[in-house]
């Protein structure tokens, strides 16, 4: 059986606020396989946030490992820690794209470090916003965009350097049902057809439908998981 491209061994990550201990995760147990597309559900203050950031390498346990093709990302230097997140594409609510860049720059910026040629980096920023739909925006900067168009040029950035995998942090949260709805067709569309593995985080049942499988979470641990 294949290694899981990212698994969480009794993961536990305590906050203190003041002097009180704050319980975010209580021993998570997850496994994400090669082509997965999982949607984590549940309320605010459930654990989903936090579960994603240790995910991405982003913050570290208090407790637990988080393995990802089989590393120990706590047992990692800096330099070793920065290749990691390099292999995962980030996608947010509020896109954080830069204002002063074209659809076209934003997608080319995380192609800077992959030691690519300045015509490469364009051939490969345009096939990108090819894929998600935005061939006629790519000159448009996000001040000229629609939410939606928006999203989609961060969906592309994210792809940009062709990650292990998507973490996606309530990609529809700011957009209307409409735009919702078609950005979640280009995401099911990603993972069946090119095979992208991704997670996401939504607070919506109906997205979390469009997903191969739900984990429910709740005060910081996972108490169900569902195939589709």
């Amino acid at each position: 059986m294949a290694m899981p491209i990212v698994e969480t061994v009794n993961l536990r990550k305590t906050y203190i606020l003041g002097k009180v201990p704050v319980n975010a995760l209580c021993g998570v147990n997850l496994k994400v396989e090669k082509g997965d597309f999982i949607a984590i559900l549940g309320p605010s203050g459930s654990g989903k946030s936090t579960l994603l950031n240790m995910i991405g390498a982003l913050d570290t346990p208090t407790e637990g490992k988080v393995l990802i093709d089989g590393v120990d990302i706590s047992t990692l230097n800096d330099n070793r820690l920065a290749e990691i997140r390099h292999r995962v594409g980030f996608v947010f609510q509020f896109f954080n794209l830069i204002p002063r860049l074209t659809a076209l720059g934003n997608v080319e910026l995380p192609l800077s470090i992959a030691g690519l040629s300045k015509n490469e980096k364009r051939k490969r920023a345009e096939n990108l916003l090819e894929i998600v739909g935005l061939t006629d925006r790519m000159k448009h900067k996000p001040a000229e965009l629609s939410g939606g168009q928006r999203q989609r040029v961060a969906i592309a950035r994210a792809l940009a350097n062709d990650p292990s995998f998507l973490l996606m942090d309530e990609p529809t949260g700011n957009i209307d049902s409409k735009t919702a709805s078609d950005i979640m067709d280009l995401v099911q569309e990603l993972n069946e057809k090119k095979g992208v593995t991704i997670v996401m985080i939504t607070h919506d049942q109906n997205l979390a439908g469009r997903a191969k499988r739900i984990v429910r979470m709740l005060d910081g641990t996972v108490f169900k998981e569902v195939k589709q």
